[in-house]
C-alpha cells in the first residue's frame, strides 16, 4: 500500500458547516426589512417633518408604487451579486455592491417616474434613500459582526485543505488559526509528492499529495482548497484542477506569497488570462504628510482642553497620595530614532525605575516591551487611571509639539530600540502615536513579535480611514480595559 493510500484511511471526513447556506436567505430578510421599514419612516416623515413643506397625505401616492420600490430594489442588490456566497464575512466588496446597487435602485427609481410622467413626492424619494442605504450597511455590518462572532465559536466554518510547500501551508494556516472570524478551520495539507512526512512542522496532517487534489478534497469533504507557493509545478495543472472542481461545490483559492498587505495596496489585472498582482509600495511616507499633522494639531488641541478638568482631578489625587510627582517623564524614542521627553501621569512609587530590574530578574524578562499584572510598583491613583489608559493623556502635548502623533506605534524605550533585530526598525520610520493598531487588538495581552507584526501593518498599509477607525475604537478598548495593566 503506497502512503498516500495509507493516508486516506486515516482521513476523517469533514463536514462543512450547514448554516453557511442561509447567510444569503438572512441577508435578504435583513435587507426586505430594512427597504419596508424605510419606506414607511419615510411616507410618515414626508407627512409630518415641517422642512418638507405643508404637512400633506402621501399614503395613497405612495402605496401604489411601495412594492414596486420594495421589489426594484431588493432585486437591483441581487443583480449585483449582494447575495453571493462569497461576499459575506470579510472585505468590503459586501458593502460596496449593496451601496452601489441602492444608488443604481434610486436612479432608475427616478428615471421610471420621470418617464411615466408619475408624480412621485420628493421629499418620499429623499427621505427612502437616506435612509434606508445607511439602514442597510448597517444591517449588514451587524450581520457580519454576528458571523464574526459564530466563527469564533466554532460555527459557520469552511472546512479547508492547503496545497503547498510545508512550510507555506504552515504560514497560511498560522493566519487562517489567528484571523478566526474568517471561518477557515484547516483540517489537512497536500504537499509535493517528494514530501513524504506524515504532517508538517505545525501538525497539520498531509492528506496527499498536491497533484492528486481533486481526489483527495472530495474525499475529505473540504468546501475551500487553498493553493500556495510549491503546490504544483505548472500553470496548466492549476487550470486542470479547477475544471475538475467545475461541478462541486468547491472554492479555489490561490494564496500568493505576500502578507500583512491592506487591500487599497493590491490590485488585479488579467493580462491574456493571467492574473497579475499589483503590490503598491509601502505608505509610511504618506503617513509623515500635511494631512496627517494638521489633523493631530487640531486634534490634540481640542482634547486638551476637554479632558482638562480630568487633569486635574487627576493631578490632585496622584499629589495627595504621596505629595511627590504629577508627571513622569521618560525618554522614549520617536520618529527616524530621534529621542524625546515622554510625558505620562505618574502612576507607579517613587522609586519604580530602581526596581525594574529586580522584577526583570523574577519574571525572566528577556527583552521587548515590560508589563505583568499586579506591578508592585502602582499606586492605587495609578491603578484606576491604568485601567482606562489615562495615564497617557498627558502625551497630548507631546502630539501637539510634533513629537508623537494621535495614532501610530507606541514610543519604545532607546534600551528596547537597542535590542531590535531584522525588520523591528521599520516601526520607527513614523511618528510614535498615542494609540495604535496594538491597542485596539488586545493591548498588553499581545505577545512581542504579534505587537510589532501589528506595527509594521500600520507603517506599511497607512491611511487616514485607517487612523480614524483606530481612534474608534479605542474608546471601546479603552471602557472595555481588556489588556490593560
Amino acid at each position: 500500500m503506497s502512503i498516500l493510500s495509507e493516508r486516506r484511511t486515516r482521513l476523517l471526513v469533514a463536514t462543512p458547516s450547514r448554516a453557511l447556506r442561509y447567510l444569503p436567505g438572512t441577508a435578504l430578510a435583513l435587507d426586505s426589512g430594512a427597504v419596508l421599514g424605510t419606506a414607511v419612516l419615510a411616507s410618515l416623515g414626508r407627512e409630518r417633518l415641517p422642512f418638507f413643506g405643508p404637512g400633506v397625505s402621501v399614503s395613497e401616492n405612495v402605496g401604489s408604487v411601495a412594492p414596486l420600490i420594495v421589489v426594484g430594489w431588493i432585486l437591483t442588490i441581487a443583480a449585483l451579486g449582494g447575495y453571493s456566497v462569497g461576499v459575506f464575512g470579510a472585505g468590503t466588496d459586501e458593502f460596496k455592491r449593496v451601496l452601489n446597487a441602492s444608488l443604481l435602485a434610486a436612479g432608475l427609481i427616478g428615471v421610471a417616474c420621470y418617464l411615466a410622467k408619475f408624480s412621485l413626492s420628493r421629499g418620499f424619494f429623499f427621505l427612502l434613500f437616506a435612509i434606508g442605504i445607511p439602514g442597510l450597511i448597517l444591517g449588514r455590518a451587524l450581520l457580519r459582526r454576528a458571523v464574526h462572532e459564530a466563527r469564533r465559536h466554532g460555527n459557520l466554518r469552511h472546512t479547508v485543505v492547503i496545497a503547498g510547500s510545508p512550510s507555506y501551508v504552515d504560514e497560511i494556516a498560522a493566519v487562517l488559526r489567528r484571523e478566526s472570524w474568517l471561518g477557515y478551520h484547516v483540517i489537512g495539507a497536500l504537499t509535493p509528492p517528494h514530501h513524504l512526512d506524515a504532517e508538517t512542522q505545525s501538525g497539520i496532517p498531509v492528506l496527499g499529495n498536491a497533484d492528486d487534489a481533486t481526489a483527495v478534497v472530495r474525499a475529505a469533504g473540504a468546501d475551500v482548497v487553498f493553493f500556495a507557493g510549491g503546490a504544483l509545478g505548472s500553470m496548466g495543472e492549476m487550470r486542470r484542477i479547477a475544471w475538475d472542481l467545475e461541478h462541486d461545490d468547491v472554492q479555489v483559492v490561490v494564496a500568493p506569497s505576500v502578507a500583512d498587505v491592506s487591500s487599497e495596496r493590491v490590485r488585479i489585472r488579467p493580462v491574456g488570462g493571467l492574473p497579475l498582482i499589483h503590490i503598491d509600495p509601502p505608505r509610511s511616507i504618506h503617513a509623515s504628510r500635511w494631512g496627517k499633522r494638521t489633523f493631530d494639531v487640531i486634534g490634540s488641541a481640542g482634547l486638551l482642553v476637554v479632558f482638562s478638568p480630568l487633569f486635574a482631578l487627576a493631578a490632585l489625587q496622584i499629589w495627595l497620595f504621596d505629595r511627590g510627582p504629577v508627571l513622569f517623564r521618560q525618554t522614549r524614542v520617536g520618529k527616524n530614532g530621534a529621542e524625546f521627553s515622554c510625558l505620562k501621569f505618574r502612576t507607579m512609587v517613587t522609586d519604580a525605575e530602581d526596581r525594574l530590574s529586580e522584577l526583570h530578574a523574577k519574571q525572566g524578562h528577556d527583552g521587548g516591551l515590560f508589563k505583568m499584572k499586579d506591578d508592585p510598583r502602582v499606586t492605587r491613583p495609578g491603578k484606576w487611571l491604568r485601567r482606562l489608559s489615562l495615564d497617557e493623556l498627558p502625551q497630548l502635548v507631546n502630539v501637539f509639539r510634533g513629537e508623537m502623533s494621535l495614532v501610530g506605534p507606541r514610543p519604545p524605550l532607546p534600551r528596547e530600540v537597542a535590542q531590535y533585530e531584522g525588520d523591528t526598525g521599520r516601526r520607527l520610520r513614523v511618528l510614535p502615536g498615542l494609540t495604535g493598531l496594538w491597542q485596539v487588538s488586545g493591548r498588553s495581552d499581545l505577545s512581542w513579535s504579534e505587537a510589532i507584526r501589528l506595527d509594521l501593518y500600520y507603517v506599511d498599509n497607512w491611511s487616514m480611514l485607517q487612523d480614524l477607525s483606530i481612534l474608534t475604537k479605542t474608546l471601546a478598548a479603552v471602557f472595555s480595559s481588556r489588556g490593560a495593566y
